[in-house]
């Protein structure tokens, strides 16, 4: 598996994948199985502190981050309508029923807005997706909310990473190191 340094080296020497990059884990990070796996947030929001520095574009780590959150939910949710039920009974989906029940719970009670939702809480964003195609969400009803949830999730994580990485640099200088 590859770690978050192991990214950030790769970066440092090929600033401009940044955008695929970002497209690889954002898909990772909103695909069914890969996100239970895929340290995808940590890696966006350490692409985001590399951000700060002045060394990536994050037009360009949104724009892909963006991409890949629409091919990963997407993935997910096509999955979820062709497959179903058999996708939950299966690893590593039956590792955690409390997840999976949770995240039936809160499409039954909030329907598409979980959708929406779904982008920017963890233990949601691995089955909500799955929820909105297995419940017979017709594509275009799914990306009214889904479109809205990757640009806005595309863009808050690598900028808390970002913010984070200002705040450090400003502490860094204030205390002269």
């Amino acid at each position: 598996m590859m770690s978050v340094e192991a990214v950030l080296q790769f970066l440092e020497r090929h600033q401009e994948w940044s955008f695929w990059v970002a497209l690889v884990f954002a898909s990772a990070e909103t695909l069914a199985f890969l996100s239970l796996l895929v340290p995808s947030t940590a890696i966006l929001v350490a692409v985001g502190a590399t951000i700060s520095t002045g060394a990536l574009s994050m037009f360009h780590v949104w724009a892909g981050a963006a991409l890949g959150a629409v091919i990963g939910s997407t993935v997910s949710w096509w999955l979820g309508q062709r497959y179903g039920a058999r996708i939950l009974a299966s690893w590593p989906m039956n590792r955690d029923p409390q997840l999976v029940e949770r995240a039936s719970a809160a499409f039954r009670r909030w329907g598409l807005p979980a959708v929406f939702v779904g982008h920017f809480f963890g233990p949601l964003r691995s089955v909500v997706f799955l929820f909105a195609g297995m419940t017979g969400v017709g594509f275009w009803r799914f990306q009214i909310v889904n479109l809205p949830g990757c640009l806005l999730w595309a863009y808050a994580v690598p900028k808390s990473g970002e913010i984070g990485g200002d705040i450090f640099g400003w502490l860094w200088r204030l205390f002269g190191f």
